[in-house]
């Protein structure tokens, strides 16, 4: 299945390689079946398994608007002992998501299909589709595009219709907490200050901001070992810095989450002046 189809069912998605042989939370890996444009970049890591598998559905790790996260774990066949879990992200379909972006968002991005713009300005069902499609897609592409600049993103795996695939972040026993349930010591604050100032450079010097971005939205694994570490999630909404006219207030808000909660917990940081000097790096 292409990752361009708007007509795809994205609830059924887990169900439609499964055959009567296989548990009902279980399916074939589409990983060898979908092009090659919609798996994540190369060299692979060594713990993706890419051989013919099969995956299993463990259960939703968390639930939203525009989307849920299960727990995935792919087994390859000639080697049971070989697994990997995978988070995946599957959009809601059009009759039952409540997925609602500010339209600021999406200033500056380009459809070249006019039917399809056509069809997204009435708000007919085919443009519900495209329009959801188009988040799906926005998301792989900008996963995969910072994970290959350095940015700390989970390694985008596959995309196959509106489920996205990629590494689960554990902390050990766990999905990894988000940033706002951290209590780093002052040594690990001020590694975890430096990863997000490194990551929020390192975008701007690709001419994007996150667009979302805040302590509820970012992963910590590794706080209490002296070695933290910071990974960002969620990017779908990511933003032209040139293109979009509000590209300035949206990274203005991401300074101003950061910030705000870094202070709070004892990092002083100044919204502005972070603002600063990430601006200074775009130009």
């Amino acid at each position: 299945m292409s990752n361009t189809s708007s007509s795809f069912n994205w609830d059924e998605l887990f169900f439609q390689t499964h055959d009567d042989n296989l548990e009902p939370n279980q399916r074939w890996s589409t990983w060898g079946s979908i092009e090659r444009l919609c798996r994540g970049p190369e060299p692979w890591p060594d713990w993706l398994v890419t051989q013919d598998a099969i995956d299993t559905d463990l259960g939703v790790l968390k639930t939203g608007k525009e989307a849920d996260v299960s727990l995935l774990e792919r087994t390859a066949l000639d080697d049971p002992g070989h697994t990997c879990l995978l988070a995946a992200k599957r959009y809601r379909s059009t009759g039952h998501r409540l997925f609602h972006r500010d339209s600021g968002y999406t200033e500056g991005r380009r459809i070249r299909n006019t039917r399809d713009t056509r069809a997204m300005a009435r708000k007919s069902g085919h443009g519900r589709e495209v329009e959801a499609g188009l988040w799906a897609n926005a998301e792989w592409g900008a996963l995969k595009r910072l994970h290959t600049a350095g940015v700390p993103v989970p390694y985008p795996v596959q995309i196959d219709g509106g489920e996205i695939l990629m590494e689960y972040i554990t902390d050990g026993e766990g999905a990894a907490p988000r940033l706002h349930q951290t209590r780093p010591s002052p040594t690990e604050l001020e590694s975890l200050f430096e990863q997000l100032l490194s990551s929020l450079l390192t975008m701007a010097g690709l001419g994007v901001v996150h667009g979302d971005l805040s302590p509820y939205n970012t992963l910590v694994t590794g706080v209490g070992s002296g070695d933290p570490r910071l990974v960002i999630i969620d990017v779908p909404q990511l933003v032209d810095l040139y293109a979009n006219p509000n590209a300035d207030s949206f990274l203005q808000r991401d300074c101003a989450n950061m910030a705000a909660w870094f202070t709070a917990k004892g990092c002083a940081v100044d919204a502005d002046e972070l603002f600063s000097e990430v601006v200074s790096q775009a130009w």
